[in-house]
This record gives structure tokens, sequence and C-alpha cells, in this order.
């Protein structure tokens, strides 16, 4: 889940999460708080979706009297970037001059980039809390599953067989602990046509996909490519590194 609570609030106004009414859905943005004007507001919400697509915010901000620092709107459209993506359950918040963010990035060269770019792109009389963490890896716990496992597929075709479809049960439990969008990529051995092992990797992603879909997980959160045997992590000179090849990987999407 890479939701992400943007809370604008002025010198005069405080806003607090259990103001928050609706609950955003996975990967949306909710903005809640209070702006001088509707020109704010809209300049805001402009921005945010631009970012994150039109139908991934959920607009909660209300237009009262409040107190606004100087080029106050100019500075937030600043610190909308796409960088924010990379949060993961996280929140920005803008109190006046001060700048607070919260939530969890993949690794500390991210949590330091980002509370960088943040602060370079405001004037010196903002403060800027940095209270990103770096998350435990999930990637990790996707990879930990499959170590050493290969999800098998029926010779030739894109139909799994039973020891397959009993790996991806397993597999289907941890992702769906996860609320993560992922990537199922289907990669083959070097042997045959490279059309064909084309069409055949991109057509087991999609069957895994489809099997993944029956135990739970949305559509919506998983994409299948396939790459034929342009990435083999063996050599296919022999058949333990042409089946190490035949595979399904998983990636979770930052």
């Amino acid at each position: 889940m890479r939701n992400l609570a943007l809370l604008l609030s002025m010198i005069t106004c405080a806003v607090h999460a259990s103001a928050q009414t609706t609950a955003p859905k996975p990967g949306q943005v909710l903005v809640s708080g209070t702006v001088a004007d509707e020109a704010s507001k809209a300049s805001v919400l402009a921005k945010l979706r631009d970012v994150y697509g039109p139908d991934m915010v959920l607009d909660q901000i209300s237009v009262g009297a409040v107190t606004t620092p100087a080029n106050w709107n100019s500075y937030v459209q600043k610190l909308i970037t796409p960088e924010l993506r990379q949060i993961t359950r996280g929140q920005l918040k803008v109190d006046g001059s001060t700048v607070s963010l919260k939530g969890e990035v993949a690794n500390e060269a991210q949590r330091q980039k980002i509370a960088s770019d943040v602060a370079t792109s405001l004037n010196p009389t903002y403060t800027v809390n940095n209270g990103l963490r770096v998350s435990a890896s999930d990637q990790a716990d996707i990879d930990k599953e499959l170590a050493g496992r290969t999800i098998e597929f029926e010779s030739g075709k894109a139909i799994l067989t039973p020891s397959g479809r009993a790996i991806l049960d397993k597999m289907a439990v941890v992702i769906l602990k996860k609320e993560r969008k992922v990537e199922l990529i289907g990669h083959t051995d070097n042997q045959g046509l490279k059309a064909t092992n084309q069409g055949l990797s991109q057509a087991r992603a999609e069957a895994v996909k489809e099997y993944l879909a029956g135990k739970g997980i949305k559509q919506d959160l998983m994409t299948a490519s396939g790459q034929g045997a342009d990435r083999p992590i063996a050599s296919n000179d022999n058949a333990d590194g042409r089946a190490r090849n035949r595979r399904i990987e998983f990636r979770l999407a930052l």
C-alpha cells in the first residue's frame, strides 16, 4: 500500500488524522486541511492529480480564514513531486512554514535525498522535519518465499502444473500481506524462435496473474509482461541452467 496523506494547515489551523472521514484506497493520496481560498485548493489538487493520476486523489480540503506565509502556495507546488511516490504509508504535512515528512522508503540514500530535495526547494525560513524511515525489505520477503523454487508449466504451454500452483498458493499469501503493486515477469531459455519465446513468456506471466487473481489479489495491483530469453540468470548451455532460466519473476513496484 503506497498511500500518502498530505495534510495542509496554516498558521491559525491545525489538522489531525482524526478529522479524516473517508479512508483512502490502496495507492490513493488523501489530502486534507484548510487553505485560504479556492485558487489555492485548486492548484494543490491539480498538482497532486498530475503526479498521482486524476482518480487517485481523495479531496478533503476546506477553505477558511487562515493566514499564509509569503508565497506559501508556490512553495507547496514545489513540494509535490513524483519523488513522493517513493514513500510508502507516508504523510507530508505543511503547517505554515514547517514541513514534516513521515513514512517508509526503500533505503537510506532515498530517505536522505527526498528530505534534501524538499529542503532545497524551500527558502531558509522553512523548517523541514525528516521523519522518513527505511522499511524492511518487502521484496526480500517475496524473494525468500520463491528462493530455489521454479513455477512449472506444462512443456511449451502456459498451463500451470500442480507443483506450480502449489508454489503460487504460498506466494499469494505473501503478496496479499504487502498490498503493493507487483510485476509478474515471464522468462524462457534460449531454445526455439525468439518470437515464440517472447509470446510464451508473456502468456505464462498472464496465466500467473489470472491464478493469483483467483486467490484474492486485485487485478489492478498486478501487471504481466514477458521478456523471452533476453534476461537469463544461468547458462543456457546445459539443462540445469535452462531450467533456471524458465521462470516467473516477482518485482514489487516502488
